[in-house]
């Protein structure tokens, strides 16, 4: 489970940076704080 969480909490932040590089600035922050909150470094949602 935590390899799972830690792969959709990298793919979660990859496409935050993408966002913020197609000038997306909210919805790409927005995916990087959930990507850090579900990562296993984070505060896990699912723990």
């Amino acid at each position: 489970m935590a390899t799972l969480l830690w792969i959709l909490a990298v793919v979660l932040v990859v496409a935050g940076v993408f966002a913020i590089l197609r000038k997306q600035l909210i919805w790409g922050i927005v995916l990087i704080v959930v990507g850090l909150l579900v990562g296993p470094g984070g505060v896990s949602i699912f723990a």
